[in-house]
């Protein structure tokens, strides 16, 4: 029987980075994947001449060469940051209601409170301050927690231990009166999924404070190129992946992990999983009851399912000027009540905030040349999309879709005559690729009780791991960074031994 230091289960973004980083310090490792392609996620798909991006909309957490960040340097330590090519994206987004504002905010911070004095003159005081305590928070996160100062303290780090799990929207409202100015301010809490009122401030400033002073950045490509990078890389270290081959079992004795069997009905020796699925369904799918340690489950039962998404993929058979798009990443809203937005995501009555990412503003050789494509999303909770009978789902996804296309044109007018290539994905298509409970893309509600700060990616099974965005947080820069960080939590117990 084949006898390996480590599996891991899925060739997400954690999964990738976890099965490199294990790889690289000389471990065997075998990497499991029931996808024939590698990345979760962070892949592509092809209609037509077009390649479409799955997901990324804006890399953080890279910076530049002079500047890095950590994902640049967390990339460059594992040997595959020459083997993709990175893309700043010059301004941070664009928030437009139409016939009421429209307002572009560049990734730099003089220049966003420049710009936004001159729109809300009466909040001119107002907004360097706010500024001031974003970054002097997002400083003393960085040096508390990310660093893990030993002396952290209320006294070391007032800010931090304030504000970390205020309310975005108590702290807008402190300094801010105009609906509006909150709203542009705010607008990134449709890429978490949770709404100002319930995000804490701590998760809000330091996503800003990253998009601002690292910039946002796109991949030529797209993110199914640094998937395949990490997996080739991976591959060149030693690892042995399988695609199409995911896991039915981990098994288990006396608390501990003993092997893993494939879906294919191979069994391994193992005493070290790294899941990158859910860590619910790795305790319900993939553990024999009798060996799920009792209170296991019983703690999900306060946590909440994040998110899925509905998402337009388009292929336009023209230059994205040609349409009116010069952004790269464009939020488009109808509504100042974010709360209402975010209600309606539980429901199948149209979403009041969107956002169209054109890869091609940033990056001209995306597509064919004389074209562009974009993605329009809004995120959607899965549930209602389970009442919609079998009959009438396409019904129902081109309904929806077609009140998305009405609002965008209201922005970019004319651009449904020139789609070339489209594709629509619900709730219901993430559950089918991701296996994902209701199609969830960020793992689990990142209300702060779901998140890294209770809850752990270790398990009282010995030697069973997790990562990814069921385990820390949602988004790319956090699981790509997960699966480093349980990986080499890995490597300390395996010294131990």
């Amino acid at each position: 029987m084949p006898e390996y230091d480590a599996v891991v289960i899925g060739a997400g973004n954690g999964g990738l980075t976890g099965a490199l980083t294990l790889a690289k310090a000389g471990r065997k490792v075998l990497l499991l994947e029931r996808h024939n392609v590698p990345g979760g996620c962070a892949t592509s798909f092809v209609r037509g001449r077009f390649e479409f991006e799955v997901a990324l909309h804006q890399l953080s957490g890279m910076g530049s060469l002079e500047r890095p960040g950590p994902l640049r340097s967390i990339l460059g330590e594992l040997g595959v940051l020459d083997k993709v090519e990175f893309v700043e994206i010059e301004n941070l987004y664009r928030v437009v209601w139409p016939g009421e504002f429209d307002i572009t905010l560049r990734a730099e911070r003089g220049a966003i409170i420049d710009t936004l004095q001159q729109r809300f003159p009466k909040e001119k005081e107002a907004i360097p301050k706010f500024f001031d305590l974003l970054y002097g928070f997002s400083m003393q996160m960085i040096q508390g927690l990310f660093f893990h100062d030993p002396e952290i303290s209320k006294e070391k780090y007032p800010l931090y231990f304030k504000y970390a799990f205020t309310p975005t929207q108590k702290v807008l409202d402190e300094f801010f009166a105009d609906p509006v100015l909150k709203a542009v301010l705010s607008i990134y809490w449709s890429y978490v999924g949770v709404p100002p009122r319930d995000l804490p401030f701590g998760d809000f400033a330091i996503m800003l404070f990253s998009y601002i002073e690292f910039k946002p950045y796109h991949l030529k490509g797209g993110s199914q190129a640094l998937s395949n990078a990490l997996l080739d890389e991976f591959l060149s270290s030693g690892g042995e992946a399988r695609l199409s081959c995911g896991a039915s079992k981990i098994v288990t004795k006396n608390g501990k992990v003993t092997g893993v069997t494939t879906e294919h009905g191979d069994t391994v020796n193992t005493h070290y999983v790294l899941s990158n699925a859910s860590m619910l369904q790795t305790y319900l799918d993939l553990i024999d009851p009798g060996e799920v340690p009792a209170g296991v489950i019983e703690r999900f039962r306060s946590t909440d399912i994040s998110p899925s998404a509905f998402t337009i993929y388009m292929g336009f058979d023209c230059e994205p000027g040609e349409i009116g798009i010069h952004e790269t990443s464009n939020f488009i809203t109808n509504t100042l009540d974010m709360d209402e937005a975010f209600s309606k995501w539980k429901t199948l009555e149209q979403a009041g905030v969107g956002m169209l990412s054109c890869y091609d503003v940033a990056d001209p050789d995306f597509s064919p040349a004389g074209t562009c494509q974009a993605a329009y999303v809004t995120l959607l909770y899965g549930d209602p999309w389970y009442t919609v009978p079998p009959h009438q789902y396409y019904d129902a996804k081109y309904r929806y879709a077609d009140e998305m296309l009405k609002l965008a044109e209201k922005v970019f007018p004319g651009l449904r005559d020139h789609i070339e290539e489209m594709e629509v994905a619900t709730p219901m298509t993430h559950l089918r690729y991701l296996g994902h409970i209701k199609g969830a893309i960020y793992g689990h509600e990142q209300y702060a009780k779901d998140t890294p700060y209770f809850m752990s990616h270790k398990s009282p099974i010995e030697g069973l791991s997790f990562a990814g965005a069921w385990a820390m947080s949602g988004g790319f820069q956090p699981t790509l960074m997960s699966g480093r960080s349980s990986a080499r939590a890995i490597l300390k117990s395996m010294a131990k031994k």
